[in-house]
């Protein structure tokens, strides 16, 4: 079945629970709008949970005042700061959701098209789906060669491992059944669960997608955080995650665990 032209409207699938997954650190400008557009979102059943990553500023407080008001947004702080992939293992922990999708609080990805995001799984032609910033659907800032090179690079070197034709890795936008990525412990740090999920996800039996979302990049003036380093670490996450961390007792427990759930799907 072809997933063109889904959306919240075709898939006729309300009532599934949606979980979005905030991790936030140092995100004051932005974090208010982030939450103003995810409440807005189609889903009479929706829980955000953001989980505040040792912030410094008024990040925290200003969910916390969100929150009061809205009982569908959940905030937990997190103390200290501990990177993207204990904050996103955190806010899978806390999320009922029978749908999950990572969400960004720097507004370089839109709220607005998480509904196109998770249709193929509300339809249910897909379990895992990555929004790919190649794949563009309106509108892409234009910033780092250097970063497009580097994206590339790793995306190639993964799809050399896991054998898939993606686009985008290192996308936020990655959206899940409960059964793909509720037994995923993960073991990275930093920005590493991008490359971990990937990797993992691939040695399953899970039917992954991509759908094009737009693109609305931030310079490091702007805040963005991910550097030099993070992209050295993720060759080495690339290598161990696909050739190594499989073969573990963990490794196999997960995919043991995804492959049950999703025999009868």
């Amino acid at each position: 079945m072809s997933t063109a032209g889904l959306s919240l409207e075709s898939t006729g699938n309300h009532s599934k629970k949606i979980s979005v997954l905030v991790p936030a650190y140092n995100e004051e400008k932005t974090i208010a709008r982030v939450l103003e557009r995810l409440l807005e979102l189609p889903f009479p059943n929706l829980e955000i949970i953001v989980v505040d990553d040792g912030s410094s500023d008024e990040t925290a407080s200003l969910v916390e005042s969100i929150a009061a008001d809205h009982a569908r947004v959940k905030v937990y702080r997190q103390s200290p700061n501990q990177g993207k992939t204990a904050a996103i293992a955190r806010a899978i922990a806390m999320s009922t959701g029978d749908v999950l999708i990572v969400q960004d609080a720097d507004l370089e990805y839109d709220p607005r098209e998480i509904p196109d995001v998770i249709a193929p799984i509300l339809e249910d032609v897909a379990d895992v789906v990555y929004g790919s910033r190649f794949l563009v659907k309106k509108a892409s800032r234009v910033l780092y060669y250097y970063h497009y090179i580097a994206n590339k690079f790793l995306t190639c070197l993964s799809n050399l491992l896991t054998n898939r034709n993606m686009s985008d890795i290192e996308t936020c936008y990655k959206a899940f059944r409960r059964e793909v990525i509720a037994p995923l412990q993960l073991t990275s740090k930093g920005f590493g669960m991008e490359i971990e999920i990937t990797a993992m996800v691939c040695k399953t039996r899970a039917r992954t997608y991509e759908v094009p979302i737009s693109y609305y990049g931030r310079t490091y003036e702007e805040g963005k955080k991910i550097g030099l380093s993070d992209g050295i670490a993720a060759i080495w996450y690339i290598f161990y995650y696909n050739l190594v961390h499989p073969s573990t007792k963990r490794g196999k427990d997960y995919v043991k665990s995804v492959n049950a759930a999703l025999k009868d799907v």
